[in-house]
């Protein structure tokens, strides 16, 4: 299932990445133009905006989000459609929403630290903004924070 979040659900949009979810987001859309690219990708619209769910086009392809937090908008939303939120979990970009790619090691000498280098053994890279994430404390603390809205 593929979304687009309108641009009061940023926060929302980054964790549904983290779990794996294919969810672009713009800072600055207009309705007109969100709408238009839902359509045009076969993405659902996430949105808070109960103007916008009224328009023509939007009628059946949007979930209102309720809550005010971003927690209680991820578990509205995986509970609405079902989704796991730890079986893809960081398989996405954070930032662009591009699926990762694994890299070899010996590929990415010099782009991160010498330390990160010596002490991790598997890295991904995102091929749209060339970003490299590897396993980390910031996975730890991904997995603490949806333990916490899921299983708490």
């Amino acid at each position: 299932m593929k979304f687009i979040a309108d641009a009061m659900l940023g926060r929302l949009a980054k964790w549904m990445r983290a779990m794996g979810c294919d969810v672009v987001y713009y800072q600055k859309i207009g309705d007109g133009e969100l709408v238009n690219r839902a359509m045009r990708e076969g993405r659902l619209i996430l949105t808070r905006d109960t103007l916008l769910i009224k328009r023509k086009k939007a009628k059946g392809n949007f979930l209102l989000v309720e809550g005010n937090s971003y927690k209680d908008q991820l578990k509205q939303v995986a509970k609405q459609f079902s989704i796991d939120p730890y079986q893809d979990l960081l398989t996405r970009c954070i930032e662009c929403n591009i699926p990762l790619t694994e890299i070899k090691k010996e590929q990415i000498m010099g782009a991160v630290p010498e330390y990160v280098y010596a002490s991790q053994g598997s890295f991904r890279t995102c091929l749209g903004c060339n970003k490299i994430y590897w396993p980390a404390t910031h996975r730890g603390a991904i997995l603490k924070t949806l333990d916490e809205i899921f299983r708490g």
